[in-house]
C-alpha cells in the first residue's frame, strides 16, 4: 500500500534560515488589506526620510499634524499612481514560482525604477505591486483623493496646517 500524498501548496512554506528578515515581513506586508498597504505606502513617505521625520514630529509637536487613516490612505494613493509608470516600466523578470523568490524580483525591481526610497517605502510599494490588481482597484474605487485638496503631493494632505 503506498502512501497517499497531499498537495503541496508552495506558497505556505516555512522560510529558509537563510533567507533575510525583510523577506519575511513583506510576506506578511502582502496579506494586509489594499486600504492597509496604501496607508503604509503614505506613512512610509514620511517615515524613509530623516527630515520629513523631524518635521512631522514638530507638526505633532504643535497640533498641527493630521494622521488618520483617510489622510494617509489618500497619500498612499497619491504616491502610488505616481510610482506605479515607474515600477510597470522596469525591466520584466520571470516569474519565480515562489512567494519569497518573487518578493526578492519585486523588492529589486522596486528600488532599480524608484530612486531615493528608504526601506519601508521599498517594502510597501513591493506589496503594493504584488497585489497591483487589488490595490488599483481600491485607488480607483474604494477612496479616492478629493479634487484641490492638494494630494498630488503626497505630504501636503498629511502636513495640512
Amino acid at each position: 500500500m503506498s502512501p497517499v500524498s497531499e498537495p503541496y501548496d508552495s506558497r505556505f512554506t516555512l522560510p529558509s534560515i537563510d533567507d533575510a528578515p525583510a523577506t519575511e515581513a513583506g510576506v506578511i506586508l502582502m496579506g494586509l488589506d489594499a486600504g492597509r498597504l496604501l496607508a503604509g505606502v503614505g506613512l512610509a513617505r514620511i517615515a524613509d526620510e530623516p527630515a520629513l521625520v523631524a518635521l512631522a514630529v514638530d507638526q505633532a509637536r504643535h497640533d498641527a499634524l493630521d494622521l488618520d487613516t483617510d489622510a494617509l490612505i489618500e497619500a498612499g494613493i497619491a504616491r502610488w499612481r505616481s510610482v506605479r509608470p515607474l515600477i510597470e516600466a522596469g525591466q520584466e523578470m520571470t516569474a519565480a514560482g515562489s512567494l519569497r523568490k518573487e518578493w526578492e524580483h519585486t523588492t529589486k525591481r522596486v528600488t532599480a525604477t524608484v530612486t531615493g526610497l528608504g526601506p519601508a517605502s521599498v517594502a510597501c510599494l513591493a506589496a503594493c505591486w504584488l497585489r497591483r490588481d487589488d490595490i488599483d482597484e481600491f485607488a480607483e474605487h474604494g477612496r479616492t483623493p478629493e479634487k484641490g485638496s492638494g494630494t498630488h503631493d503626497v505630504l501636503s494632505r498629511v502636513f495640512a496646517d
